[in-house]
Parts: C-alpha cells; sequence; structure tokens
C-alpha cells in the first residue's frame, strides 16, 4: 500500500523498463558477438536477376567466422562461394541480411574493408603479365602503404617460401602454377588481419600445397590472423579450424572438420559431403531449441544432431560455440577508428594514386609496339582523310559528239586569235585543262549509250553550224535569230547518281565556258565583261572564292578521330583490367573507383594530347589545312575533347560487361555523332527535330567552335568559340559523374 494514498502499488511501469532493458540488451548481446568475430553473416539471401541468372545464389545464409582461425569454404563450382566472398570482401550487396567483418560492415566507415585489413585472392590469376614478379609486389604493397624498402624484404622470404623463380621474371612467362602462386603471395603481402583466398592451391603440386597449409596455421597460431579459404580439394582442409559445407547457395553444415567425422561417424570429409548432400535432396529438416536461437547457447549435441537455419539451410551444432565474457573495453579496443567525414567524398589518396599512374606508365613502357600504333594511329587517319577528301575528281570521262566536224576529234584544231571557226575545239581545248577524257561518239544516241552503261559521266553535243551561230549570236546580240540563238547552245546530258561528281562538271563546264568566252571575246577586241554573268562576286570576308570540302570537313574530321580513339582507348584498358579480375582486386584492396578513374585519365592523357599534337602538325604544317585563327587555342579544344572521349570511354566500360558490348555501345554512338554534329553536313540541312538533338550532342558545339576558328579566326571572345569550350566541359563533368557513379554503385 501507498501510505500516502492507501492505494496498491501497480508494478507494470516496471515491468515494461526490464522488458525494453531485456529487449536492447539483447540486440547489443548480438552486435557485440558479431564483432567479437572476424566474419559474421547473418541471414544472408542474393539472387541474381533474370537478365543474369534465375537461379538462388545466397539463401537464408548465416556463416561465423571466430577471430584467429582457418575457415574452410567448401562447395562445388557454383554453389555460391566467389559470390559469398563477394559479399563479405564489399563487392556486392545482399537482398537481405547483414555482413560484419572485422567489428564493421563492409564498406562502412573505418571498417578498413574493402582496405589493407583484408587480404584478397580471387579465382582468376589477376596479375598483370607484363610485370615481373617484383614489379608486381611492388604496385600491391604501395596500394597497402608499403614502402619499396618493406617489399622488398618480404619479397625474399616470399620467393623462398612459394619456390617462385627470379624476381625478374614477367609473370607472362610463368606456368599456370606459378602465377597462382604469385597471386597468392601478393595476397599475403601486406600481412593483413583477414585473408581471403579463392582456390589458391589450384594447380599446385601436393608437397608445396601442403607447405602452404603448413604456412597458414602457423600465421594463425597467435589469434591475431583470420583465414576464409575455398577449395576443391575437401580433404585438404583437415587442418582448417571450421569449414562450411556450401551446396546450392546453403549451407550444410559449419563445424571442425574433426568433430563433423565424429558425429556423422564417417572417415572423410568427403563421404560427410556426400551424406548431406543426400539429405538435402530428401528434404530433412530439424527444428533448433528456441532458445539457443535467443541465447547462442546451445544444448550438447548427438552425433547426427543439427539446427535448422533460416530458409532451411542446415548448420550443424557446435561444441565450440560457448558463452563468452567480453567486457566493453575490449569491443571499444577491437573496433577501428571512426574516420571524419563522409567517406564517399574522401580525397584521392597519394600512395594510390603513386600506384595507379606509376602501373598505367609501366604497362605503356612495356607495349612500345601497342602504344606506337595508338598515337600512330590518329596520325594515319588523318593522312588518309587529306590525301582522299575534298580533292577535285580527275579523269572523269565525257562523251564528244562535235557535228561541227563530222565526229572527227583527230581535226578538232582549236583557232587562235579572232578566227571564229572551229569554237567547239576551242572550247574543248578549256575544258581538257580541267583534267577530263574525250570518248568520241557519232551520234547522240550512242552518246547516252554510253552514260548508260557508265562509260562517260557527261555528253556534250555541238549542232553542226555551232561556230557560225555563236558568232552571230554574239555579233547580233538582242537582234540574234531564233536560229542563231539556239544552234549557238552544246547540249549537255548528265549522270547525276553521284551529286559530288554532278556537280564539280557543272561547275568546271561553266568555268571552262567562261574562259573560253573571255579568251574569244577578248582576242576579238570585245569587252571580257560580256562574257561573264552580270554578278560580281567579289573577295569573300571568310574562306575563298573556291572553297574545298577538305577545309569544311577537317575540323569535325578532326575532333571525331581525337575523341573515338580516346574512347576506344579508356574503355578499353578499363575493360582489360575488369575482365582479367584486376580492376575487383584493386576494389578490394582498397582503391576507390575515383582514383582508378583519375589514374587513367592521368596515363591516358599524356597519349592522347601526344596523338593530338601529332594529328595538328600533319594537318596544318603538312597538307596545308586553312587555320586562320590562333593554334593554341585550337589545340586546347582538341585536347578537351580528347578528355571528353576519355570520360565516354569510361562510362562505356563501367556500363558494358564484356569487349563485344562495348563495341555496340561504342560503333551505336559513333554514326549518330558522325552524322548529327555538323561534322559531314551542315546543320541547317537537317530536320528540325534533328537539328535540336544535335545540339546536345557532344562534338556539335566543339565542331562548330573549330570551324569559326580555322576558317574565320575567330578568337574566344565570339559565342559560337566560347560555346564550344563550354560545352566540352559540361560534357566532360556529366561522363566522369556517370562513370564515377557507375563504379559505386555497380558492383558485381
Amino acid at each position: 500500500m501507498d501510505p500516502s494514498t492507501n492505494s496498491p502499488v501497480t508494478s507494470v511501469p516496471s515491468l515494461e523498463l526490464k522488458t525494453r532493458r531485456a529487449q536492447f540488451q539483447t540486440q547489443a548481446s548480438t552486435v557485440d558477438t558479431r564483432r567479437r568475430h572476424a566474419v559474421c553473416v547473418r541471414r544472408a539471401f542474393k539472387k541474381y536477376g533474370p537478365k543474369k541468372n534465375p537461379n538462388v545464389i545466397l539463401d537464408g545464409l548465416n556463416m561465423t567466422v571466430p577471430k584467429g582461425t582457418i575457415y574452410g569454404l567448401l562447395g562445388a563450382s557454383g554453389c555460391g562461394k566467389t559470390t559469398l566472398l563477394s559479399c563479405i570482401v564489399g563487392r556486392r550487396r545482399l537482398n537481405s541480411g547483414e555482413i560484419w567483418v572485422l567489428g564493421g560492415r563492409p564498406g562502412s566507415k573505418g571498417s578498413g574493408v574493402p582496405g589493407p585489413r583484408v587480404g584478397y585472392m580471387p579465382q582468376e590469376i589477376a596479375l598483370y603479365g607484363e610485370f615481373s614478379i617484383r614489379e608486381t609486389f611492388i604496385y600491391f604493397g604501395w596500394i597497402a602503404g608499403m614502402t619499396t624498402e618493406q617489399v622488398d624484404s618480404k619479397l625474399d622470404f616470399l620467393l623462398k617460401f612459394l619456390e617462385l623463380p627470379s624476381e625478374s621474371r614477367f609473370v607472362k612467362n610463368l606456368s599456370g602454377g606459378q602465377q597462382r602462386r604469385v597471386s597468392f603471395a601478393a595476397a599475403l603481402l601486406a600481412d593483413p588481419e583477414l585473408l581471403i583466398l579463392d582456390e589458391p592451391t589450384v594447380g599446385v603440386d601436393p608437397v608445396l600445397r601442403k607447405s602452404i597449409w603448413d604456412h597458414l596455421v602457423h600465421i594463425t597460431k597467435d589469434g591475431n590472423k583470420t583465414i576464409i579459404i575455398t577449395t576443391h580439394y575437401i580433404e585438404e582442409t583437415r587442418q582448417a579450424g571450421i569449414i562450411g559445407l556450401m551446396r546450392g547457395g546453403k549451407f550444410l553444415a559449419e563445424e571442425s572438420p574433426k568433430r563433423l567425422m565424429e558425429m556423422h561417424r564417417l572417415d572423410t570429409l568427403e563421404e560427410v559431403f556426400l551424406k548431406l548432400s543426400k539429405r538435402q535432396n530428401m528434404g530433412l529438416r530439424r527444428r533448433s531449441s528456441i532458445l539457443s536461437s535467443v541465447t547462442g547457447v546451445l544444448p550438447e549435441a548427438t552425433p547426427d544432431d543439427e539446427m535448422s537455419g533460416e530458409f532451411g539451410d542446415n548448420v550443424s551444432i557446435s561444441s565450440r560455440r560457448k558463452s563468452i565474457v567480453v567486457t566493453e573495453e575490449q569491443i571499444a579496443a577491437e573496433l577501428p577508428p571512426e574516420e571524419e567525414g563522409n567517406s564517399s567524398f574522401k580525397m584521392l589518396d597519394p600512395k594510390h594514386m603513386k600506384a595507379l599512374i606509376w602501373k598505367n606508365f609501366l604497362w605503356m613502357w612495356r607495349n612500345v609496339g601497342i602504344m606506337a600504333f595508338i598515337i600512330g594511329l590518329p596520325v594515319l587517319q588523318i593522312i588518309l582523310f587529306c590525301v582522299s577528301i575534298g580533292k577535285d575528281p580527275v579523269g572523269l570521262t565525257l562523251a564528244i559528239v562535235n557535228n561541227e566536224l563530222n565526229n572527227s576529234m583527230d581535226r578538232c584544231i582549236p583557232s587562235v586569235g579572232c578566227d571564229s571557226t572551229r569554237l567547239s575545239c576551242r572550247f574543248l581545248h578549256h575544258l581538257e585543262k580541267r583534267t577530263v577524257q574525250f570518248l568520241p561518239c557519232d551520234t547522240d544516241d550512242e552518246a547516252r549509250h554510253a552514260i548508260t552503261k557508265g562509260w562517260a559521266w557527261a555528253a556534250i553535243s555541238f549542232p553542226s553550224n555551232y561556230s557560225e551561230s555563236l558568232q552571230n549570236r554574239i555579233n547580233d546580240g538582242a537582234n540574234a535569230d531564233e536560229a542563231s540563238v539556239a544552234f549557238s547552245d552544246m547540249n549537255v546530258v548528265m549522270d547525276m547518281s553521284n551529286q559530288q561528281i554532278g556537280q564539280l562538271l557543272q561547275r568546271d563546264l561553266l568555268y571552262s565556258y567562261q574562259d573560253f568566252a573571255k579568251d574569244f571575246i577578248g582576242a576579238c577586241n570585245y569587252s571580257e565583261k560580256l562574257a561573264t554573268l552580270p554578278v560580281n562576286f567579289k573577295t569573300p570576308i571568310y574562306g575563298t572564292k573556291e572553297p574545298n570540302f577538305t577545309d569544311f570537313a577537317a575540323p569535325g574530321v578532326i575532333l571525331t578521330i581525337i575523341f573515338f580513339l580516346s574512347v576506344a582507348l579508356t574503355s578499353g584498358a578499363m575493360l582489360l583490367e575488369r575482365n582479367e579480375g584486376l580492376l575487383e582486386r584493386c576494389l578490394v584492396s582498397g582503391v576507390t573507383g575515383t582514383e582508378i578513374l583519375f589514374g587513367q585519365v592521368v596515363t591516358q592523357f599524356m597519349v592522347m594530347t601526344g596523338q593530338t599534337v601529332m594529328v595538328l602538325i600533319f594537318a596544318f604544317a603538312v597538307f596545308n589545312v586553312t587555320c586562320e585563327g590562333d593554334l593554341v587555342l585550337v589545340t586546347i579544344l582538341t585536347i578537351l575533347t580528347g578528355l571528353c572521349g576519355m570520360c565516354f570511354g569510361f562510362v562505356v566500360a563501367c556500363s558494358c560487361d564484356n569487349e563485344r558490348s562495348a563495341t555496340y555501345m561504342a560503333m551505336g554512338s559513333f554514326l549518330p555523332i558522325v552524322m548529327l554534329c555538323g561534322i559531314i553536313w551542315p546543320i541547317e540541312g537537317m530536320h528540325p527535330v534533328l537539328r535540336y538533338i544535335s545540339f546536345i550532342l557532344p562534338l556539335t558545339k566543339s565542331t562548330e567552335s573549330f570551324r569559326s576558328m580555322l576558317a574565320r579566326g575567330w578568337t574566344i571572345s565570339e559565342a559560337t568559340v566560347y560555346e564550344g569550350f563550354i560545352a566540352t566541359f559540361i560534357w566532360i563533368i556529366v561522363f566522369l559523374t556517370i562513370a564515377i557513379l557507375l563504379l559505386k554503385f555497380k558492383k558485381g
């Protein structure tokens, strides 16, 4: 009773407080338990989408790896071992569930995972074949924060321990087993806390395999190192502290090898695995104690006793799971320090950048032939363009029907002075200077037949009284009779199936006639102006009176060459590293996607700058492409366009899974850019809808800017010029941002 109110005291609030406190303590105990282990996977569920694989890869999987032990992850190919390891090192995400590695979630602030706290050996060799063994160690050592002296000191031990050849041997010249040993050594190099080895003993002889296992057991004796190892050789994991038997994305058992064989009364682990696999196929399930799932304290196991995990995965009861008392100070000491700020936006690590840039330049140095081809390819392309594009066609055949000479071209001798005879021959003499060839024909039908058969591009027919009629037309002017006007015309029939050739032939015919008329009229003491149209074209403000297609197309062609070669260069380099497992290994080692991109930018930028300089030298100095503007601005815009192409290449590499899809994506973007960016045809001649689309493409504004600087001599103060620079900068930022986001969020 409450003495002040004489009423009974209720205990409900106290009960609620105790319940909440108990729940909190249970949650805290769960977290602390996970932090005490090297790896703790709970209720992990992951499956690929329908585009990749309709099968479930991980299904309700629980896994616990105590610190200071060797954990053998066993199972057939395709059961999900590599997928699980990718989730542990933070390279893939679970659909549900959680993973704790070294006291934190992979990828969280201060976890060190991915990073130097984890040594990772993937299934692939994941090494640079052009590097020597020592150079390989230096690269991975620098990434882990080691100095060159530390790498060299560790190198001697690893060479002897793994029976590797001389440190100067190139990786590509090693046997398959030796390459796997080098890959294994790279994982051991930085002495990580957690070592994850994906089938390290494949292709290794039994003696060396035993030596490797003895070393793994030795480095875990002090309890500071933890190892997760996958292998096809089930029996070799007898030295592991714990093994997890995995099948079809589920755990069949998780126990020490000796305990497993005792529980199932079998002599080999292979027999145990076979027995559990058969039991899984039969669908046998047993319930575990509710108390054990809450408190973590399990009852004593009978030989065949098992507990049922989430989603029906069978996990053997372990006698090793005991109640462990850990103080708060010990837990705090095990946790890594929290990093300041957001890790997503941390600055570039100088050590990582040093290793990446050194690696990229070393690869280029070891592939001098490939780099010479890459630098020389744009030069070859600009040479082919300047030699083959924009020049007037020569040797075109014209069918001639000269009724004035009874079709006898042998007697076609041009007249001189004011002689009004054989004026048709006089015209043909001027026309012949245009490097055309004549095909004499007897009749107009024969000339038309020559055009029909493709033997001639045009047919010219002169009337029999052509010279006399032309003389009358000149002398009488407006008073000339209709017959003189009609018979003073030469009749031309053309093949206009090729627009360029047809228009150029029309131009040659008109210019030749003007030259012929000026020559004849001037010789007869008439004013030469009578032979020209009453339109006087003055000297153009920009360009020449007879512009050529080379000057029009050169700006777009130069930018296109630099842009798409940069796309091919960067996307090829990135895809090569990713498909060989090098990119994944670097990311697990702690290198960020941003660092990888900027490392590629620095090295590829040097190559692209060399390409740009060579292309501009050949275009302007060798082939005299018109350049009225500032050559410095022209060079800067070309380099920026190449940088834009590099960033687009990163997007291609990050969004495509293989070289084939990357090729399709690059080719698919090539044609729209070439056709819609005003490179081969003016934008003003396009459909209005396409005109608006062209304005948002990467090379449209830069091509206009480039052309204005070359042909008009405009400077950066003109809107057309600086808009090209601004648009290129914007596209660089857009492509680089997309590439970084793809690297960050597209895992696996």
